[in-house]
């Protein structure tokens, strides 16, 4: 049979793509994906972490398919889920997360405004150098309407924001009983939700790659109790405990992989590498890959060329001085809530430095839980819609595990400053008095 193509994927296995969806694996756009690792710098902990946003689009797209089929969408509305599955990450930058916040401060983007862009032909993630070489093809966006799937929607499922209710519909109890009003957002959750296709993927994909057992969820089962209800994605009640599993792997590998202390030194040294190089170098971000962009700051010079030469050779800053999550005393909390704020974590770097007598360069503040929220959103929805007979109740009602994930903080440390190891001591001296005073 032609028109089709098995990938064999490390995680799932035979990934069959044809039609519409060969297509878009085959798009210039897809293929710059195979450039930017899943995890960004991560594979500097864990050497085995160097699989592709590529690869993790495949796997969205292979389980976003499991769910269509057991939930037997008509075809109109599997083709739209697909697609948004496939495409969903289009518009990540370099080392995926890593930059979001500087982007997000500096040009005012995220990658899902990105993404939805691209997917609606108002940006490009080719250079015009490759288009030169490649020729002109459609656009993602008309190769979408000509096989009857409005961009429109795909863009929608891809970039809307997670619920603000509890389960995307209205309910009313009356004498016991549940009356629900409204809602169609079972396509929307399948790509973003409590329990959708991207984060199985990542999840059983990262715990692979990485070595990290933690992420290791229960897929079949979790397919077999997922329906709709009322136009929600629900998970049946004999489901409850592969659901638990999953919000507790989601929750160890974020304490044990991606808030790991020392990958995220390193992803605060790529960021200051970039936060130091011109303007021009992040414009246009979206269509360099980690290998074109580490090259464009290595050729900066200054101290954007010498972080990188220590990324590349694994010379890492070290922590300095940190406060555990645990630890904080009230008026310590108060004093780092304003560094969630981007700027003024910069003008702490600066006095830090300046009372430390080193460069700016070399003080690195990091409070993460602003861009834990940019990034992965998701991470406080632990209130899955649970379906018991004719009634749906949020998960804590069953679950006591998930009440205490609501609670849990995916890192330890409520605030870190790294240095390089030469000035370790000094800049210890004066960072507690800059952060607290």
């Amino acid at each position: 049979m032609s028109g089709f193509k098995v990938v064999h994927d490390g995680v799932h296995g035979s990934v069959r793509l044809e039609g519409v969806f060969l297509d878009l694996l085959e798009r210039p756009e897809m293929q710059r994906l195979h450039g930017v690792h899943q995890l960004g710098l991560a594979h500097l902990v864990f050497p085995g972490a160097n699989h592709t946003r590529l690869e993790h689009s495949l796997g969205t797209y292979h389980i976003a398919g499991k769910i269509v089929q057991v939930l037997g969408l008509p075809e109109e509305e599997a083709k739209i889920v697909l697609a948004a599955a496939l495409l969903h990450d289009l518009g990540h930058p370099p080392f995926s997360h890593t930059l979001e916040a500087v982007l997000k401060d500096r040009l005012g983007i995220t990658h899902m405004e990105v993404t939805r862009a691209i997917v609606m032909g108002e940006r490009t993630a080719v250079s015009g150098e490759v288009w030169e070489v490649l020729g002109g093809v459609e656009s993602i966006s008309d190769l979408l309407e000509r096989a009857g799937i409005s961009p429109q929607i795909v863009a929608d499922l891809i970039a809307s924001p997670i619920d603000s209710g509890a389960f995307g519909q209205s309910q009313l109890e009356v004498e016991g009983a549940q009356a629900h009003f409204g809602g169609r957002d079972y396509l929307r959750q399948i790509i973003h939700g409590p329990v959708d296709a991207d984060q199985m993927d990542y999840l059983l994909r990262d715990a692979h790659y990485t070595g990290v057992a933690h992420g290791t969820i229960d897929l079949d089962r979790l397919l077999q109790t997922i329906s709709v209800f009322h136009g929600d994605l629900v998970v049946d009640k004999g489901g409850v405990v592969a659901v638990e599993g999953l919000l507790v792997a989601r929750a160890l590998m974020y304490t044990s992989v991606y808030f790991h202390k020392t990958v995220r030194i390193a992803e605060m040294m790529l960021c200051k590498a970039a936060e130091l190089a011109e303007r021009s170098v992040l414009e246009d971000i979206q269509v360099e890959t980690d290998f074109s962009f580490a090259g464009k700051l290595l050729a900066s010079g200054g101290d954007s060329n010498r972080i990188m030469t220590m990324l590349q050779y694994r010379r890492l800053y070290k922590k300095a001085f940190s406060v555990n999550v645990g630890e904080l005393e009230e008026e310590q909390f108060s004093s780092l809530l304003s560094l969630t704020d981007y700027r003024r974590r910069k003008e702490a770097e600066a006095q830090i430095a300046e009372r430390a007598r080193v460069s700016e360069a070399e003080v690195i503040v990091d409070v993460p839980e602003k861009e834990l929220l940019i990034s992965e959103p998701r991470i406080g929805k632990t209130e899955v819609p649970i379906l018991n007979g004719d009634r749906v109740r949020p998960l804590s009602k069953y679950s006591p595990l998930a009440k205490a994930l609501q609670a849990r903080s995916v890192h330890d440390w409520a605030v870190m400053v790294s240095c390089p190891p030469a000035i370790r001591e000094t800049v210890e001296k004066v960072a507690a008095k800059v952060l607290f005073s």
